[in-house]
C-alpha cells in the first residue's frame, strides 16, 4: 500500500518540481529579453537589447495583428520623479530625422508601469533588472485606434493596456 501511494506521489512532485522549474526562469527572465501578451488583441512586446545608449534604457517592439510592427523605446527622465517615458512608433523614417517628423511617426507616448505577482504597481524596470509579470501601457487602445497603423493598410484588433509575461528569448 505505501509503496502504490509513493508511485502515485511520484508524478504530482514531479509535475510541481517542472511547475517550479519554470516559474523559476521565468522569475529569472531579464528585461531586455522577456516577451509578454495581451490577451484580447494576441498582440505581443518582444524586447531586445539597447546596447550602448546614453539616453534610451529599454528597446522593443509591439506585434499586433496583420503583421503591424510598432518600434518602442523607454527613456528614464531625469529629476525628482524620474519615469520611464514610453514611445511606439510606426514606419518612422531613418537616420537624421528632425522633432517633426518624428512626432508624426508616433503612435503612443507615455509612463510605462509595471505590476508584480501580487499586484504591486511599479515603474518599467532598465535593463538588466529582472522583468515583472505585467506592464501596464495607459491609453494604449484609444491612442492606436486614432493612428495611422489602424484600419485597412494596418492593424484591426486594439490591445488593451495591460501586457503579462509570456516568456524568456533564449
Amino acid at each position: 500500500m505505501k509503496a502504490r501511494l509513493l508511485a502515485a506521489a511520484k508524478p504530482v512532485v514531479l509535475a510541481a518540481g517542472v511547475a517550479h522549474v519554470a516559474a523559476t526562469a521565468q522569475a529569472a527572465c531579464p528585461i531586455q529579453l522577456a516577451v509578454y501578451g495581451e490577451a484580447k488583441s494576441g498582440a505581443e512586446i518582444d524586447f531586445t537589447p539597447t546596447g550602448p545608449s546614453a539616453t534610451i534604457t529599454n528597446t522593443f517592439r509591439m506585434i499586433l495583428d496583420n503583421n503591424t510592427v510598432l518600434d518602442g523605446i523607454a527613456m528614464w527622465t531625469e529629476g525628482s520623479a524620474s519615469r520611464p517615458h514610453g514611445s511606439l512608433m510606426y514606419r518612422c523614417p531613418t537616420g537624421d530625422v528632425t522633432g517633426e517628423e518624428l512626432a508624426a511617426c508616433t503612435v503612443w507616448e507615455g509612463v510605462i508601469y509595471s505590476a508584480d505577482e501580487k499586484g504591486t504597481v511599479g515603474l518599467l524596470p532598465a535593463e538588466g533588472a529582472n522583468a515583472p509579470k505585467s506592464l501596464i501601457f495607459p491609453d494604449l487602445g484609444p491612442s492606436l485606434e486614432m493612428s495611422a497603423a489602424y484600419g485597412p493598410a494596418g492593424f484591426s484588433k486594439v490591445p488593451w493596456d495591460i501586457f503579462s509575461l509570456k516568456g524568456c528569448q533564449e
